[in-house]
């Protein structure tokens, strides 16, 4: 089960709503983002929190996400970790590893155990898509994140910016999106708040990749 969650970006106030910092807009994106209680964090070289398991169920449920049939507080396995870590690498993108490795490396969770949530050139904008292992796309937190690690066996969420021809790739990821792009992340952001309650509660999260694989949610002319 995941035992702790990186959201990958780049901090300053430059970089808050452009493409590379998908994961920190959908973390803030969450219904119970403002209940996470951040803290600036130097031994792990970013902001940290941890929220034990039971408690996030009950988030889940109070906001929505996730419920039983019943519309009561869905159940927690017996073999889900006590809490669940949360963390915002504070390196910038290149280092994000630095973070997730050292944080892992203390509380002694397996990469496995680890979700790197974070933005993805290769997939085209409004779609969202859970991996396990596999490459790395070129992303350079990715890269930062195994070698860190010692391997690429840590889940990924990933939310697509699209790969524009005849543009500095450094450029784009750093700009920020355009309003009709705004308007598919948020109903992309929507849709992985339920995928990623589920992620967080799940014994088996390989069991939510042939829905979630590569979900195409909406593209920037506003058609599904």
């Amino acid at each position: 089960m995941i035992s702790l969650v990186a959201f990958l970006g780049n901090y300053g106030r430059e970089y808050e709503r452009t493409r590379h910092n998908s994961a920190w807009l959908f973390a803030e994106s969450l219904p119970f983002y403002n209940k996470i209680n951040w803290q600036d964090n130097d031994k792990f070289k970013g902001q940290i929190s941890s929220v034990e398991t039971q408690t996030l169920a009950q988030w889940f449920a109070e906001t929505k996400l996730l419920t039983q049939k019943d519309g009561s507080v869905p159940k927690v396995p017996d073999s889900a970790p006590e809490r669940i870590w949360f963390l915002k690498p504070m390196t910038y993108m290149n280092l994000s590893g630095e973070a997730i490795g050292s944080l892992a490396n203390f509380y002694k969770i397996k990469p496995e155990e680890i979700l790197v949530v974070h933005d993805e050139l290769e997939l085209p904008i409004g779609t969202l898509s859970l991996k396990w292992s596999g490459g790395l796309g070129g992303h350079n937190g990715l890269r930062s994140t195994k070698a860190s690690l010692g391997t690429a066996d840590f889940w990924r969420l990933r939310f697509g910016i699209s790969k524009p021809a005849g543009v500095d790739i450094a450029d784009y990821v750093l700009s920020s999106f355009k309003p009709d792009e705004q308007e598919i992340l948020t109903d992309v952001f929507n849709q992985a708040a339920g995928l990623f309650a589920k992620l967080l509660l799940s014994t088996d999260p390989k069991r939510l990749i042939p829905e979630w694989g590569k979900k195409k949610i909406g593209q920037a002319n506003g058609k599904n």
